[in-house]
């Protein structure tokens, strides 16, 4: 049976992740980088398709964990008969070289251990040609190698390396596993030591930075953490998840590979980043959605590679048996394909955000909105996929309607508030014309809420959204009826689903878990509506679903009482953020922010 997924923790070099299990195992790790082919992946499969163990050799009576404060490195101390020790886990931020280091500590006693490292490159089909060099280990296959340094010594075992060793109290054992593609040369090994406090030194150092004073100031720093690991440093571009294939349902097929760029976040990023004062970061977030967007308006895409890449083809990896069995594993993303009118809004809302909170203009980023702009006034009115990217019919979203309004309402206030040169009387009348539809085609008077898509009688938590950015305010009593809409029919033990599966809108077996960003959304929205103690204790609820780093996934299962989907999930960790800051900030800033139609919550120079 594999880990529970709240059981793993997340290490990271701003390159690449891995997931570490609280049993001393790195079951995930895909290297160079986030979207390549992973090395170690029992976390879809067993240990054959790649892990590296570290743990003690006897039984384990207790188990705990934590990050060194303001870091990503983690730390996880084993309870035997024989004594205790601890793993120190991290991965080294550089540019220029990948590695993990692992280095196992006596706390007391003198503990037997073993260490198991089985490589397999490529999700866990390519058993590598292992060899000795000196001290190190080297295995190689075709681009890729892994060189494994340590003092303990090693040896081959049924296609695996395994060791045993034992640590006393006080006693460090390093171990330190480089990348390098096979044709460049072996590089030095890293010094442990000096190693681990450059690591623990640099993120204490960004973690510091955080401006957010706010009374959740400790969970808003680890979902910022969580964030920046999900960065990719080269380009500033945000993975949604560094996994692929974590069911979002036990044994089901809603299997996606998460580990891209995903437009939809654009404005949930840039406001989280900004509102911590991660300014740089924004900046970089900026610039990576700028080259990603430009080009021909009707290419742009949903989702895009960490460097902009578009071509992200999905296949099945047929030889990996899925987590717990959910199968099909996939890699690449077919949602890049299709067609989504919010992605619009979502892009046009991010560089509205920018220019609010005061980041030094993009030269270039109003020739791209004009662009992107021109095309969406003639293609507003078709059906698109909609932001869960269903993968049924095309139908009219009212959330993407919704979005295509923000675009020209956003454009609106640019050329408004900044003096940006644009056909300011027809994107008003477009703007208008966009609102006047939904409020007719996508609200259902009898029931008083808005509805899934034009003519649905079906309800959606993307709906939530609707007074978060200044579509109708919080106290329209049509926002209000489709809140308690939502809450009447559209929850699971206090918990948001995106949609009723049931309903068939997206062609796949139904069934899937509560979905935690729209369960932060709900709470914004009570908070909004006057529902403050409500929302709040719904925010404290989400706090404690969190496992014991302060990580969350992308869904919830509240009947087995486990996590779901992809882990850690960006857009939840923003969501997070969004609702710590919403409820950190007076009523009043919030409501005269809805007032003016921009988001309560939003990051701007006045706030």
């Amino acid at each position: 049976m594999p880990l529970p997924i709240e059981d793993y923790a997340l290490i990271g070099d701003c390159h690449t992740a891995a997931l570490v299990g609280r049993d001393g195992s790195i079951d995930w790790l895909c290297l160079p980088r986030f979207d390549s082919g992973a090395c170690f992946a029992a976390l879809l499969g067993g240990p054959g398709h790649g892990r590296w163990l570290i743990a003690p050799a006897a039984e384990v009576h207790g188990v705990r964990r934590r990050y060194r404060d303001g870091t990503l490195i983690l730390e996880t101390e084993f309870e035997t008969n024989e004594g205790a020790v601890r793993i120190i886990d991290c991965m080294p931020l550089s540019n220029e070289r990948w590695d993990v280091l692992r280095i196992v500590e006596g706390l007391s006693g003198r503990v037997a251990m073993r260490m198991e490292l089985i490589i397999r490159f490529d999700y866990g089909s390519i058993v590598p040609w292992v060899q000795r060099s000196g001290d190190t280990l080297l295995a190689t296959a075709g681009p890729d190698t892994l060189e494994l340094h340590t003092e303990v010594a090693v040896h081959g075992e049924n296609m695996k390396t395994v060791a045993e060793f034992h640590v006393s109290k006080g006693q460090r054992t390093p171990f330190a596993l480089n990348y390098r593609p096979s044709h460049e040369a072996t590089q030095q090994a890293i010094d442990p030591e000096q190693t681990l406090t450059a690591t623990e030194n640099h993120w204490r150092k960004w973690s510091e930075r955080c401006t957010f004073q706010g009374r959740w100031r400790d969970a808003v720093v680890r979902s910022l953490i969580t964030l920046k690991a999900l960065t990719y440093a080269p380009t500033g571009g945000i993975v949604a998840a560094p996994t692929t294939s974590l069911p979002e349902q036990q044994g089901g097929v809603r299997n996606w590979d998460y580990r891209y760029c995903w437009l939809r976040d654009a404005t949930f990023t840039l406001n989280a980043l900004l509102l911590a004062g991660y300014h740089d970061e924004a900046v970089a977030w900026r610039e990576w959605l700028l080259r990603a967007a430009a080009g021909s308006p009707e290419d742009l895409q949903i989702l895009y590679s960490v460097t902009g890449e578009r071509r992200l083809d999905e296949i099945e990896i047929g030889w990996l048996p899925g987590y717990g069995g959910a199968v099909p594993v996939r890699v690449g993303n077919a949602a890049s394909q299709q067609f989504q009118l919010d992605v619009y809004g979502e892009v046009m809302d991010t560089l509205h955000l920018a220019r609010c909170a005061g980041l030094e203009p993009e030269p270039h980023a109003w020739q791209i909105q004009l662009v992107l702009l021109k095309f969406l006034e003639s293609h507003w009115q078709q059906p698109d996929e909609g932001i869960w990217e269903i993968r049924g019919p095309r139908r009219h979203f009212t959330h993407s309607k919704v979005m295509a309004w923000v675009a020209f309402d956003r454009a609106v206030k640019d050329m408004e508030a900044f003096g940006l040169d644009g056909p300011l009387e027809r994107w008003r009348t477009v703007r208008d014309a966009i609102h006047a539809q939904v409020c007719a085609a996508g609200y259902d008077a009898q029931s008083n809420r808005f509805v899934q898509s034009y003519g649905s009688p079906y309800l959606d938590a993307s709906l939530l959204l609707i007074p978060q950015v200044g579509f109708l305010p919080p106290d329209d009593p049509r926002v209000r009826g489709t809140v308690d809409a939502i809450e009447r029919n559209l929850m699971a033990d206090g918990l948001v689903l995106r949609y009723s599966t049931a309903t068939d809108v997206d062609t796949l077996p139904p069934g899937e878990g509560t979905f935690l960003p729209c369960s932060f959304w709900l709470a914004d929205s009570l908070v909004l509506t006057g529902r403050r103690e409500e929302g709040e204790a719904l925010f404290e609820r989400l706090l404690a679903l969190s496992n014991d780093l302060g990580l969350l996934s992308e869904e919830y299962d509240t009947r087995e009482r486990r996590m779901l989907g992809n882990f850690p999930q960006a857009l939840t960790h923003m969501a997070l953020i969004h609702t710590a800051r919403l409820l950190s900030i007076p009523a009043e800033q919030a409501k005269h922010a809805s007032e003016k139609g921009e988001r309560p919550a939003a990051a701007t120079q006045t706030s």
